[in-house]
C-alpha cells in the first residue's frame, strides 16, 4: 500500500529559502489551511499518511521530498544543496527507518529529492543549483544493487527538474521545456503546459488521477482533453515559498497500514 509521509507547516515558513522567487509575506493560518486539504486529499486518494509534527525552527522543512530518495529496498538521506536545509534530513531519516534501511550521500555530493523522477526503474535526476553531479553520481551507486538506472538531467531556469518536469503515466511526461534539457526523455510522450502558465508542470500523478494547482486552470484543461482525471487543490500561499505538489510527500510503498493522520 502506498504511504505518504508529509511535515506540518513551520511557522516560520515566512523565512523559508527561495531561489527564483520575490519574498512575498506568507498567511501561516492559510498555509495552514491549505496544507491540511493537500494532506486530506492524499488519504482520499487512498494513502495512508504519516504527519510529522512542525519543525518550528526550520523554515522548509514541510518540503519532505528533498531530504530523501525511497526505494522499496533503501531510503537514501540525501545530502542537501541548500545547507541551512541540512538540518530537516534527521527527522526524515528517523521516521523512514521503521520502513527501510538507510543510506546516506556524502560530500561533496548535494542532491535534493524534488531532482529525482522516477519513471519505474529509472531515475531522472536533475543537475541543478540544488544536485551536483557528484550527488548523481553517488545515487546511482547506492541503487545499482538494486537493478535501478540514473539518466542526468540538465535544470535550467527553475528551482529542481520536478519544477519543470513530471511524470504522467509510464509514456507520458508533462514538461516546460525551456527549464530543462528535454533530450533525456526523447522515448517518451511530452505533453506541454499552457504558454501562460511556465510553472504548471509539477503535478503529482497518484493511481490514475492527477493533482494539479488551481492556479494552472489552462494546463488542467489539457490534460483533461488528453483523457487525465484531474484534481485542482488550491495552494496558493504554499506557492509562495516555491512549493508545489510534489514536494510537501515523500510517497513510498508499506508493507503494512500505519496510523493515518491527517
Amino acid at each position: 500500500m502506498l504511504t505518504a509521509l508529509t511535515r506540518k507547516v513551520s511557522p516560520a515558513l515566512g523565512r523559508c529559502a527561495l531561489e527564483y522567487l520575490e519574498r512575498q509575506e506568507i498567511d501561516i493560518a492559510q498555509a495552514t489551511r491549505q496544507h491540511e486539504q493537500y494532506e486530506a486529499c492524499l488519504a482520499e486518494l487512498g494513502l495512508h499518511v504519516i504527519s510529522l509534527p512542525a519543525e518550528p525552527d526550520l523554515p522548509d522543512s514541510m518540503f519532505v521530498e528533498d531530504p530523501a530518495v525511497v526505494v522499496d529496498e533503501v531510503a537514501i538521506i540525501a545530502r542537501m544543496g541548500n545547507q541551512v536545509r541540512r538540518a530537516e534530513s534527521d527527522s526524515v531519516a528517523k521516521a523512514l527507518s521503521q520502513f527501510r534501511p538507510l543510506r546516506s550521500l556524502r560530500e561533496p555530493a548535494t542532491l535534493e529529492g524534488g531532482d529525482v523522477l522516477r519513471v519505474g526503474r529509472t531515475f531522472y535526476v536533475g543537475l541543478s543549483r540544488r544536485t551536483n553531479r557528484a550527488g548523481i553520481a553517488q545515487l546511482a551507486v547506492d541503487l545499482d544493487p538494486y537493478g535501478y538506472s540514473v539518466i542526468p538531467v540538465e535544470v535550467r531556469r527553475c528551482l529542481h527538474l520536478k519544477s519543470g518536469a513530471c511524470y504522467l503515466d509510464d509514456q507520458t511526461i508533462l514538461a516546460n521545456r525551456a527549464w530543462i534539457d528535454i533530450a533525456p526523455f526523447r522515448d517518451f510522450r511530452i505533453v506541454d503546459v499552457a504558454p501562460d502558465e511556465p510553472g504548471a508542470a509539477n503535478v503529482l500523478a497518484i493511481d490514475g488521477v492527477v493533482v494539479i494547482p488551481a492556479a494552472f486552470p489552462a494546463t488542467a484543461e489539457i490534460l483533461r482533453g488528453l483523457g487525465y482525471n484531474v484534481r485542482t487543490l488550491d495552494i496558493s500561499e504554499l506557492m509562495k515559498a516555491e512549493a508545489g505538489v510534489t514536494c510537501s510527500s515523500l510517497i513510498f510503498e508499506t508493507p503494512k497500514s500505519p496510523r493515518v493522520r491527517v
